[in-house]
């Protein structure tokens, strides 16, 4: 056998060994490359250096560089490249002012694959329209249906009255500083409700509205005590 091929076979076997280890799964396909690849690594470093889940836990995180329906079409490409069997699948996308029809094709696609395995579920992180309206609601409840420059523009406002500067798309410590700064938990209530009082509406005719906090559920389940105790409401 080539040198190269028993490599890749001796990867291959290795990779198999550390997810049979893992009792929940969770690959997130990130539509943005830098700002909510960035927030979810926040999660994963803690849940990492948590003594009591970080042999039991899996996050991959993938930047697709992509929009609405591409997002989870390279989430589909992922699974059965990589022959996932388990685990959640999550894509994490924006509204922003892609057509009606891809944003909610997200949503239907979803329900269509998760007809087919149990064992493979697809979920939506939709934001309508960006991941700053759930970063804005770390601060204050928001109904406004603003253009998203107008979400960047409170998130300014409020970094700069708390003395952390300027938002950023890159901001590398996203996750701190909403964290430290912001109240997870309230952020958690509001999108709950902004949901819950647009029952029965597709995500595009939710304006302004997240499901981020969905996916910020299931992770927060596996956070350290002291970490967890910010966004838990139990």
């Amino acid at each position: 056998m080539p040198k190269k091929a028993g490599m890749e076979a001796w990867k291959k076997k290795r990779r198999q060994e550390y997810l049979a280890q893992k009792e929940y799964r969770y690959y997130i396909f990130c539509e943005g490359q830098q700002t909510e690849p960035q927030y979810f690594n926040g999660f994963k470093r803690f849940i990492e250096s948590n003594p009591v889940y970080k042999d039991m836990v899996l996050i991959e995180i993938e930047p697709c560089g992509a929009e609405t329906l591409q997002v989870i079409g390279q989430a589909e490409e992922y699974v059965k490249k990589n022959k996932i069997e388990k685990g959640q699948i999550w894509c994490v996308y924006d509204k922003d002012s892609f057509p009606m029809e891809r944003f909610n094709g997200v949503v239907e696609r979803a329900a269509s694959l998760n007809r087919i395995s149990e064992d493979i579920q697809y979920h939506t992180a939709w934001s309508n329209e960006c991941i700053e309206f759930w970063f804005l609601l770390h601060f204050s409840y928001y109904t406004s249906n603003n253009h998203r420059t107008e979400y960047i523009d409170y998130l300014n406002k409020k970094f700069s009255e708390l003395g952390i500067g300027k938002y950023a798309k890159n901001m590398d410590n996203i996750f701190d500083v909403l964290l430290k700064n912001g109240n997870p938990k309230l952020a958690i209530r509001y999108a709950r409700k902004i949901i819950d009082q647009h029952r029965g509406l597709s995500p595009a005719m939710i304006a302004p509205g997240t499901k981020v906090y969905e996916l910020v559920e299931e992770l927060v389940k596996y956070l350290p005590d002291d970490i967890r105790k910010r966004f838990d409401e139990t």
